[in-house]
């Protein structure tokens, strides 16, 4: 069974922008991966996940058909998280209801930034440290596994404290 396309507007996304992870080292990114994973076998997806904490890749792994032609849009929905520091698809969003496609910008290099869901920015203490980022199903679908296992990592540290 596909899973539904879910519906975002900028409203629904901007609490992403307030999520702090208190900590994140090598180790809590493994574990976001592996929660990510988890998601994407319950969902039945066909995704690669990547997780960088700065500028090293700490965790990835290409589930399904995936390969390496998911690498440009891994990379390229982390530099918009990055350089937005918001998620890629609240980016995409913004720019959708301000009336002006984010491809239109004139100031941005589309091969290298992508404001295409599946991107979120990974915060500590709110500093942006890292990116959690998916790519493979349709935008939405990248978005919402990504917001999924965040989700069940930040519970997850909950209830360990």
């Amino acid at each position: 069974m596909t899973r539904p396309l879910p519906e975002y507007t900028v409203g629904d996304l901007e609490y992403l922008n307030v999520l702090d992870c208190v900590r994140l080292t090598n180790d809590d990114a493994v574990a976001l991966g592996l929660f990510a994973i988890q998601v994407i076998k319950e969902w039945d997806l066909n995704l690669a996940v990547e997780i960088a904490l700065g500028s090293d890749v700490v965790f990835k792994a290409k589930l399904k058909d995936t390969s390496a032609e998911n690498d440009p849009w891994l990379a390229g929905k982390a530099a918009a998280a990055v350089r937005f520091e918001e998620p890629s698809l609240l980016i995409k969003l913004r720019h959708l209801a301000n009336g002006a496609p984010f491809e239109d910008r004139t100031d941005v290099d589309h091969d290298l930034v992508k404001a295409h869901g599946g991107s979120i920015p990974l915060r500590v203490g709110n500093k942006i440290v890292g990116t959690l980022t998916m790519s493979g199903e349709p935008d939405a679908l990248d978005h919402e596994a990504a917001a999924e296992a965040l989700a069940r990592f930040l519970d997850s540290r909950r209830l360990s404290f």
